[in-house]
Parts: structure tokens; sequence; C-alpha cells
């Protein structure tokens, strides 16, 4: 806030290091909660139109550039060609959608990293054995935006928005479960915006109800459990009790907290596009690195997660910190397979 009211004033002048600070902020909304000035629920607003003036002005880092090329070029940050987006579901079951009760939206990293591949495929395993209506988009499924917009980039965020809600509407989507956080942020906020207007669950709010309901159930497991709450599904969006319901009803399992928890949880540093422009890095004193060190401070054995974001950016960490054999990250599907396989 500084740097930019400095920028306003004229006290400094653009320069790549300011390009760089202000690019890094993951946009995980922790200052928010903390700061007492009357504005600070505009704080991440005006973090987004600073980076959003650069970006007209072409002043933007390499990283940030090359991410939002690939997705005007390739409709995903990862360069991959959209006959592939729907590779992972290969032996699920799972069909395109057709009329469903609900459209699973996986989003790019679901759809492309191997990491959010995996838990793609466990969060469809567990939808389906508790008998819910779900279809996929497969190669027509396009980037929800979240991070686009997040990065300042208006006019593709709202031509990749509106190119969703064309399709969305096209179909009849009513009711949209998501695998990303971040993309339960954007469908749920913005997209009406647009007169996108769905009901937007993220699947772990969806599992919780089918726990509620009996129409899943566990075996007894033996493990000690931490959580981490993502940023856009805690802070951003107040989900904080589903994951931890769905944790706490597994027979024999030890959840136990974090330190810094709920509004107050510590970020993976994947959040405003760090994700793919890497420019927090992987420093000790990186956020990933910090927050795997925090959960390993429970004695959990496990750290359980909601989002392939801090999926891929805690198992980075672990392997970084040297404690793979300390401390394991699964996603909550992942752990309710595991529970219901002993």
């Amino acid at each position: 806030m500084w740097l930019i009211r400095a920028r306003l004033n004229k006290e400094i002048n653009t320069s790549k290091r300011y390009g760089e600070i202000l690019f890094s902020c993951a946009t995980c909304g922790n200052c928010m909660e903390h700061c007492v000035m009357p504005f600070k629920d505009d704080l991440l607003s005006v973090f987004e139109a600073a980076k959003a003036e650069l970006v007209d002005e072409g002043l933007i880092p390499p990283g940030v550039r090359d991410y939002f090329k690939a997705i005007n070029v390739n409709v995903n940050p990862y360069k991959e060609p959209q006959h592939t987006r729907a590779d992972w579901v290969q032996n699920t079951g799972i069909e395109m959608y057709s009329g469903q009760e609900y459209l699973f939206y996986v989003g790019d990293v679901g759809s492309f990293d191997e990491r959010g591949k995996r838990m793609a495929r466990a969060v469809a395993k567990v939808l389906k054995e508790a008998d819910v209506s779900i279809g996929i988009l497969g190669s027509e499924e396009t980037c929800d935006g979240n991070e686009v917009k997040a990065l300042g980039e208006k006019g593709l965020f709202q031509f990749l928005a509106e190119k969703n809600i064309t399709q969305f509407d096209r179909l009849g989507i009513k009711k949209i479960i998501t695998l990303d956080p971040h993309a339960f942020n954007v469908l749920r906020k913005e997209y009406p915006k647009l007169g996108g207007n769905y009901l937007v669950l993220h699947y772990s709010q969806l599992v919780a109800h089918l726990i509620r309901d009996k129409r899943l159930s566990f075996n007894e497991l033996n493990a000690k459990i931490t959580y981490h709450d993502p940023c856009y599904l805690g802070r951003h969006n107040h989900v904080y009790d589903e994951p931890r319901k769905i944790l706490q009803t597994i027979p024999g399992l030890q959840f136990v907290e974090m330190t810094r928890n709920y509004e107050n949880a510590y970020c993976c540093g994947g959040g405003g596009g760090n994700f793919f422009t890497d420019i927090l890095g992987m420093g000790e004193d990186s956020p990933s690195r910090i927050r795997v060190r925090e959960a390993l401070d429970t004695g959990a054995d496990i750290l359980a997660v909601a989002c392939p974001v801090c999926a891929k950016m805690f198992e980075d960490a672990v392997k970084t910190e040297e404690i793979e054999d300390r401390l394991k990250i699964m996603d909550l599907a992942e752990i309710i397979i595991e529970a219901r396989n002993q």
C-alpha cells in the first residue's frame, strides 16, 4: 500500500522491482483480517487495480506475461492441447455433461497437473460412490479466470468468464461442483456480475452434506491429521466447518489444529497466480515451507488439503524440507477413500 501510494504521488517511478513486489501478492486476504483501517475490505481491490495499471502499460514481470500468453493461445496455462483436458477421467466412469444434476468443473490444475489429476480422480470416485449425478465438459472446459483477474488482466478475464457463461447457459447448467477453491470463488462471486447465476459448491461442501445424509460411511482410520484452510475457501468464502466435519466423522482419526487456522490460516503461497509465475519462489522462508513446518509441529502425520494448488505447493515443500517420511499431503477425498477401504 505504501508503494502504491508513493507511485500515485509520483514519489517513485515504476520499476522492475516494483512490479515484482506487486505481482508477488498471493491474494490470500490475510491483510484484510488484520488491518484496522476503514478501507481494509478494499485492500485486494486496490492491489488488483494497481496491477491492472501495469498490465495496461505493459510493465509486467516475464512470468506474468508468459502466463497471460499461455491462456490466450492455449486457453490453459500449461500450454497443453485442449483435447487432453479430460485425460484424467480414464477409468473413473465419469461422463461428459449431458444434463446431469451437477457440472463437475475441474479447472486447469485438476486437468493438467499430475498432482491435481490425482485429486480430481479421488473427488470423482467419492462422488460416484455416493451416486451423485455429475458430468464434465472435458475438452470444452475453459479456464475460469480467477488468477487472470487477480493479476489485473481485466479484458482477458471478461472474455473467459463470458465464454464460460455462454456455454453453461447453452447446456442448461444450474448447479456446479468445483474441485478448486479458486474456481469456486470466481464462479460464485464474479460470474453473477456478468449474468452467470448458478448454485456453486466446493466439493467439500457437497461431501459434508452426503455424510450428513448417510450416503457415505467410513471404516476406522488410525491417523493423526491436521487441516490447512485454503485461502479462497476459507477467508474469501468462509467455508471452514465442512472440511473439518468430514475429518471428524471418520472413526479412529485424531484431528489436531495448527496454531494458525480458520481466518488466520497461513497461505500456501500459490494464490494470485504465483502457482504459475513462481515470483515468491521456494526459499526457506517461502509460505509453503513455513506452513509444512507448522503442520509438522502439531505431531500430525498427514496434512489434509482441499485445493489442488495447496496440494502441489505442499508436496514440493515437504520434498525441499526433506520431511517426506514424516508428513504426507493428502486431499480430503483421498483420505475418505483410504478410510472407506480399510
